[in-house]
């Protein structure tokens, strides 16, 4: 990776967890708001967004109430969240993996967690996933596809 590169992924990364820590009241347990997750759909426009959202997520859940399971499976799920939103076959669904994802694996342990229904805790993580991610999320995405020079900015070029 180029130092670009690093940067970019840092950028991301550091963005992520400060959004996060930020309007940290809403960002964690079922009826969570996570507005960095907005930054979910930038797979779509650059690989680099892999790490950087996944490291941000992990900083980001360095603060949560759930600890090490939320390092750990929270991240994860970014992580696959993000691989998909890569390869999304148009720019419409790329929002959606991390809505899915999230609402399942974080909704599975939360219920398991809080002692919660499934069904219930994972519609909550949907409905926020869905408000970050498409309500803000996929405007930020459009405003980006439209500005080739901020694209390849984000993809580490000049």
């Amino acid at each position: 990776m180029s130092a670009r590169g690093i940067a970019v992924t840092g950028t991301i990364a550091g963005l992520y967890a400060v959004l996060t820590y930020a309007l940290g009241a809403v960002a964690y347990l079922p009826q969570q708001i996570r507005f960095a997750e907005a930054l979910a759909v930038l797979p779509y426009l650059t690989p680099l967004a892999i790490p950087g959202l996944t490291l941000g997520t992990f900083l980001a859940n360095l603060n949560s109430p759930l600890g090490w399971v939320d390092w750990v499976f929270g991240t994860l799920a970014t992580l696959i969240a993000a691989f998909l939103t890569r390869y999304a076959p148009h720019r419409l669904l790329a929002p959606l993996p991390p809505v899915v994802v999230n609402a399942i694996v974080v909704g599975y342990y939360l219920a398991i967690l809080l002692d919660l229904p499934f069904a219930v805790t994972a519609g909550q993580v949907f409905l926020g996933q869905m408000v970050a991610c498409y309500l803000l999320g996929y405007p930020l995405l459009t405003f980006l596809t439209n500005r080739p020079w901020l694209i390849r900015r984000l993809r580490g070029q000049t």
